[in-house]
């Protein structure tokens, strides 16, 4: 769909778009065209997608052979996807709140892919969502914030890491990415946008037992992060508890949370779990 086409459209129907729900539509052909080539469609794939909007990835998606569900919460933008499809059977429209959605209708993604212009609004914590669910989607490519993408690709050391990086990549390996000027988007985002592709991992490097002890674990240290690691560990675990699991992990006594890498983390969410259950 064509700026100009995209503009007609909003103005006929009289349709304001709503900051709120981060709505910046992706009109540029040859980017969508970029996104579903790093999907790397089969026919007849599941594909996943939030944000829909006036459906022009949903076109590119349909185009390559996928099968389509397609979550929306704007009730005026469900109206025109379904004008325009009113009888494709590879696509199923949902108006809904997407995150809300994810958290009261649990499902297996296993053979799914999601892929989507992710509105900002709701990009970090729909990611999370969908990565730590039993049975996530076999690969994620979205389209988000410069900044957000940086977090979600950064490793330990830099400014980037921290519990986005972390909660994504326990289940993800991030991968290829390009970077989608502002002026691709109506309305024009005040930020860059980056489209990336995260593929599951073939080994889980958080047990599912796990995993609620390593989020608490990592939003507990890095609600502190300029401090030392033990310190914040001791404010919640008994000190020689915290000296033991150090020496028995070989970390030096003053590392930061964003020095320690995602296995150590894994290794002392084990730990977090089992020292809890014994109590101070």
């Amino acid at each position: 769909m064509k700026l100009s086409a995209m503009r007609a459209l909003l103005r006929e129907e009289g349709i304001r778009l709503t900051r709120s729900l981060g709505q910046n539509f992706l009109h540029d052909a040859n980017q969508l065209r970029r996104i579903v080539a790093l999907a790397d469609l089969a026919p007849g794939e599941r594909i996943l997608e939030v944000g829909p909007g006036l459906g022009p990835l949903t076109e590119q998606l349909l185009a390559a052979g996928a099968r389509v569900l397609a979550v929306e919460a704007d009730r005026r933008l469900v109206r025109l996807l379904r004008q325009r499809w009113p009888d494709e059977p590879r696509l199923e429209l949902l108006e809904a709140d997407a995150l809300a959605w994810l958290r009261q209708e649990p499902r297996d993604w296993r053979g799914w892919k999601l892929v989507a212009n992710l509105p900002y609004s709701v990009a970090s914590p729909l990611l999370v969502e969908l990565a730590l669910s039993t049975h996530p989607p076999a690969a994620m490519v979205v389209t988000v914030q410069k900044e957000v993408a940086a977090r979600l690709a950064a490793g330990p050391g830099g400014r980037d890491y921290g519990v986005l990086s972390l909660l994504v990549q326990a289940r993800y390996l991030p991968g290829r990415s390009f970077t989608i000027p502002r002026t691709c988007f109506h309305p024009p985002p005040k930020v860059e946008s980056v489209c990336l592709r995260l593929d599951r991992r073939e080994r889980t490097v958080v047990p599912e037992a796990d995993l609620p002890a390593f989020r608490e674990l990592v939003r507990t240290v890095f609600a502190q992060r300029r401090k030392q690691l033990a310190t914040v560990l001791r404010a919640r675990r008994p000190a020689a508890a915290v000296e033991a699991v150090f020496r028995e992990l070989g970390l030096p006594p003053r590392i930061r949370p964003e020095a320690v890498d995602l296995e150590t983390f894994a290794r002392l969410a084990s730990w977090w779990a089992k020292s809890e259950d014994a109590g101070r």
